[in-house]
C-alpha cells in the first residue's frame, strides 16, 4: 500500500472511513464466503490507494467494487452486487420465512442469510410457542407442550383412519403457532423493520400473506434434506454442541420427522413455493439469496411500472403522443 491514511466515503454522515469488514459483509449478499469476501474488500482498498484519493462517494466505491468483483470473483457476483445494490432501495422491510422439518439446517441458515442480509432481527417459532406455553396451560393447548414430530402424543381423541396421527398433530400445534407469525408480520409491517422468521411451523397454507402486500415483501422458502443419512447425520453434529437435546431423542422420532418433512414439503408445492434442498449450506444460502434478490427485484420493477403508469395518466394526448415519438 502506499500509504495508511484513512479514506472517507463522503456523502455517507457523518463521512464514514472505508472499512474491509463492513465492505466484506456487504460483499457476502452476493454469495461470496467470509473469506473471498474480505479478499475483494482488501483489493478495493489497494485500489484506492493506488488512486491516492482521500475520500469517494458511495457510489464511486460501488462502482470500484464491481470492478474487482468482475476480476478477482466472477461476473456473476459483480451481477449480484449490482442487482443487491438496487434492493438496498426498497421501500418495505423484508420478511423472508424459512419452514422446514427439524434437523434440515433452518437455524443455521437464518443466522448466515441475517448477517449477509444486514437484518438485526431473527425470530425461531419455538420461541413463538414457548411465550405461548405461558399463556395457555397443557390443559388447553396440549400440542404446545410437545415437540413437533411428536404432537400426535398430545392429541386428546384419535384421528379417523386413514389419517397420519403424526400430520394431525403437528397440523393442530402449527395453527395455533401461526397466531404468533401473523402477530410477528404485522409487527415487521407497522415497524418497517426486515426480519427473519424461522422454524417447523413456517408451514405454507397457515398462514395468509396476502393481506401484507404492499407492507412487507415477504419471501417464503421451505428447506428439505432429501437422503435419509444426510439429515441423521445433521442430529450427529448437533449432538455434539453444548446444551443441545439428546441424540438418541432425535433418533427415537426420526421416521416422524422425515414424515413431517413429507408434509411441509407438499404443503410448499401446493403453494407454489420454493423449495430448497440443502446438501451445503453456502449452496443454500447462494439459492435463498437469490430468491430474496429475485423478488425484490421484481417489487422494484413493478413499482417503476405503477409510477411510470401514473405519470402517464397525468399527462394529456399531445404530451402522450410526443413521449411515443
Amino acid at each position: 500500500m502506499t500509504d495508511n491514511k484513512v479514506i472517507v466515503i463522503s456523502g455517507s454522515e457523518p463521512g464514514l472511513p472505508y472499512s474491509k469488514g463492513l465492505r466484506a459483509s456487504e460483499l457476502m449478499v452476493t454469495g461470496l464466503s467470509p473469506y473471498r469476501a474480505y479478499q475483494v474488500a482488501e483489493q478495493v482498498e489497494e485500489r484506492l490507494r493506488e488512486r491516492r484519493v482521500a475520500s469517494v462517494t458511495a457510489e464511486e466505491l460501488d462502482d470500484l467494487t464491481i470492478d474487482v468483483l468482475t476480476d478477482v470473483a466472477g461476473e456473476r457476483y459483480a451481477t449480484n452486487f449490482l442487482r443487491w445494490r438496487e434492493v438496498r432501495n426498497l421501500d418495505i422491510p423484508l420478511v423472508i420465512m424459512i419452514g422446514g422439518a427439524t434437523g434440515v439446517g433452518k437455524s443455521t441458515i437464518a443466522t448466515q442469510l441475517a448477517v449477509r442480509l444486514g437484518i438485526v432481527r431473527v425470530v425461531a417459532t419455538d420461541a413463538i410457542r414457548e411465550v405461548m406455553r405461558a399463556l395457555f396451560t397443557i390443559e388447553l393447548m396440549p400440542t404446545l407442550y410437545t415437540s413437533s414430530f411428536d404432537a400426535d402424543s398430545a392429541l386428546r381423541e384419535p384421528p379417523p383412519r386413514p389419517t397420519d396421527r403424526v400430520v394431525v398433530g403437528f397440523r393442530e400445534q402449527t395453527a395455533a403457532v401461526a397466531v404468533g407469525i401473523r402477530a410477528l408480520v404485522e409487527r415487521a409491517a407497522v415497524e418497517g423493520t426486515s426480519v427473519v422468521i424461522e422454524g417447523a411451523h413456517v408451514v405454507p397454507g397457515f398462514f395468509d400473506l396476502v393481506p401484507y402486500e404492499g407492507r412487507v415483501l415477504a419471501v417464503p422458502v421451505v428447506v428439505t434434506v432429501e437422503e435419509e443419512d444426510l439429515h441423521r447425520s445433521h442430529f450427529s453434529v448437533r449432538s455434539a454442541e453444548p446444551g443441545t437435546r439428546p441424540y438418541e431423542r432425535y433418533m427415537a422420532g426420526f421416521q416422524n420427522i422425515r414424515r413431517v418433512q413429507k408434509y411441509i414439503k407438499s404443503q410448499a408445492l401446493t403453494h407454489n413455493v420454493p423449495v430448497i434442498p440443502n446438501y451445503s449450506l453456502d449452496q443454500s444460502l447462494s439459492a435463498v439469496i437469490d430468491l430474496v434478490v429475485d423478488r425484490a427485484t421484481e417489487h422494484l420493477r413493478e413499482r417503476r411500472r405503477e409510477g411510470s403508469r401514473g405519470g402517464q395518466a397525468g399527462k394529456s394526448p399531445n404530451q402522450l403522443e410526443a413521449s411515443r415519438r
